[in-house]
């Protein structure tokens, strides 16, 4: 009989336990946005870096921070790993959602990404930022015109590579990060969210007028750096 839990004990079980997983997430958001706000930053310069799962984002932004004055790579994945690590209901709720292969709430990704941007603008003064791995999704997007619609989008650039390819690149990176999401069956997870749900923001930006840089980063590391460095001179 739908609905009648009483009947089985799993179902009632698995219920109970979205319940709270439910609830968990809509105090942390609630207790995100009571939250005393964070130092204000001067309007930034940003650079959104797309692509797959393993398309080589993280090297060429590590690349352009190192050889590019003034920039500073911010991973929205490192940083909420970093909150994972930070231990507590929140790291533990993001924990799950990175080893599921699927996305974490909005809110918490663009608070943490505001915070790095704060954290390096503090030390350095910095004002421009490559943010890799964001946004993912329409929601993404939206999170971040709530917050930070103030700060200038200069580009994106949009990592393309054969999935073959991709698979390969981070079966072979697990091995040596011990990464709980570089396994083939949270690889393809990942591969289906790309495809469902960061797709379609790459038609959103085009839509919106941004420029949209295409980098085929199927070849060598410093071929792809090459094709990605004239687009900041």
């Amino acid at each position: 009989m739908p609905g009648d839990y009483t009947r089985c004990p799993f179902s009632y079980g698995m219920f109970i336990g979205t319940a709270s997983v439910v609830t968990l997430l809509k105090r942390r958001q609630k207790e995100l946005a009571q939250q005393p706000s964070l130092p204000s930053l001067p309007i930034c310069e940003v650079v959104f870096v797309l692509g797959g799962p393993g398309a080589g984002k993280g090297t060429q932004c590590q690349l352009l921070e190192e050889r590019l004055t003034g920039w500073v790579h911010l991973s929205a994945g490192d940083l909420l790993r970093a909150e994972r690590k930070a231990g507590g209901e929140l790291g533990d709720l993001i924990n799950a959602k990175i080893a599921a292969g699927e996305l974490v709430p909005s809110s918490i990704t663009v608070k943490c990404l505001e915070r790095g941007m704060i954290a390096a603008f503090e030390k350095d003064k910095t004002t421009k930022f490559l943010i890799d791995g964001f946004p993912r999704s329409h929601e993404n997007m939206q999170a971040w015109d709530d917050a930070m619609n103030d700060h200038t989008i200069k580009f994106v650039l949009d990592f393309e590579c054969p999935e073959e390819v991709l698979v390969g690149r981070l079966l072979e990176r697990g091995k040596e990060s011990g990464r709980s999401d570089d396994n083939i069956e949270v690889i393809q997870k990942r591969f289906k969210t790309h495809k469902e749900s960061c797709l379609p923001i790459i038609q959103y930006f085009k839509d919106q007028g941004t420029t949209v840089h295409k980098i085929d980063s199927a070849k060598g590391v410093e071929q792809v750096f090459s094709s990605v460095v004239t687009l900041f001179q």
